[in-house]
This record gives C-alpha cells, sequence and structure tokens, in this order.
C-alpha cells in the first residue's frame, strides 16, 4: 500500500447517481476531499450494510465538503438494479461507479488477482487529488462511517493546521499535538 501522498491516477467512469447515469473523471474529483469506497460487489451481503452506514453519514459529510463515490467492478446499470431492489441501497444519494473494466479498481490497487472484484478499501482524497488515508479489510470485516468522520475530521484538521498532528482517538474540539524535539520521549 504505497498509495499514501501519491496523487491518483485518471480514470473516465460512469456511475447512478439519485436516478440518473453520470460520468466521472479523475479531474471531477479535484476541488473537494473525496472518499472513494470500494466494495466486492452488487447483491451481496455485508457490502449493503456499509453503503447504508454510509448514507445514513452523507449528509455530514457533504457539509464537510466531501463527495462520496462507492466503487466496484460491476455497471452502472447493475448499480441502478440494485438501487431499485433494496431498500439499504435505495437510501444512497452519493455517486455509485461502475468499473467493470476494473481501471479504478487496479489505480487504487484493490483488485483481487484473478477474481475480477474489489477488496473493501477505503480512500480518502484531499482537493489535490492526493490520497491522504487508506484502509482495506478482508472480505467478511464490514467497515464504520462513524470511524470514517473520524478520520476526514483529522485529515481536514491536519491539512488546514500545518505543524500539528491528531493523537490515537482525537475528536473534533480535543487537543493536538505540535510534533517537536521536545516531545520526543514524554509521551
Amino acid at each position: 500500500m504505497g498509495l499514501i501522498n501519491t496523487t491518483i491516477k485518471p480514470f473516465k467512469a460512469t456511475g447512478f447517481k439519485q436516478g440518473k447515469f453520470v460520468d466521472v473523471t479523475d479531474a471531477d474529483v479535484k476541488g473537494k476531499w473525496s472518499i472513494f469506497f470500494f466494495y466486492p460487489a452488487d447483491f451481496t451481503f455485508v457490502c449493503p450494510t456499509e453503503l447504508e452506514d454510509l448514507a445514513d453519514n452523507y449528509d455530514t459529510l457533504q457539509g464537510m465538503n466531501v463527495e462520496v463515490y462507492s466503487v466496484s467492478t460491476d455497471t452502472h446499470f447493475s448499480h441502478k438494479a440494485w438501487h431499485d431492489t433494496s431498500p439499504a441501497i435505495g437510501k444512497i444519494k452519493y455517486t455509485m461507479l461502475g468499473d467493470p473494466s476494473g481501471v479504478i479498481t487496479n489505480n487504487f490497487d484493490v483488485m483481487r488477482e484473478g477474481i475480477g472484484l474489489a477488496d473493501r478499501g477505503t480512500f480518502l482524497v484531499d482537493p489535490d487529488g492526493v490520497i491522504q488515508f487508506c484502509e482495506v479489510t478482508a472480505e467478511g470485516i464490514g467497515r464504520n462511517a462513524s470511524e470514517l468522520l473520524r478520520k476526514v475530521k483529522a485529515a481536514q484538521y491536519v491539512a488546514s493546521h500545518p505543524g500539528e498532528v491528531c493523537p490515537a482517538k482525537w475528536e473534533e474540539g480535543e487537543k493536538t499535538l505540535a510534533p517537536s524535539l521536545d516531545l520526543v520521549g514524554k509521551i
């Protein structure tokens, strides 16, 4: 996972968003924070629970100037069909990108070799298109949008406060650290 602090690679994909098919490119991502939320496949089991959890937090993320893109190697047509039939997926307002060619999935290095499905990968991309955070979990381990929100807040704080860092379990409004020689061995 050598993707931290690298710029996202070029891509063009069609997605499903709020009843419409939309085209999205890497250029569209720049200018605001973005979450790329990879999952194995539509019409599965853990995936809808994760995507629904993210959908329940989408308005909060929007208020933080964060756009969300869920990505699987399914097509945008499959995303629409799933959205139209699943109560959990029907809640989604963010863009569900189709990546049947695997370009985006391979760009983020979460393609399962020989299988054609994405791992559960979460990536936070800053407004310059630089990856600031990534997390990949095994098939059966669902993610938590509340923890993702905390990490987004920490990344945004660090970006707007040069010279400060957020310690473990940091929550918005809590004390941060200013790394210096004076702190070495005192924490």
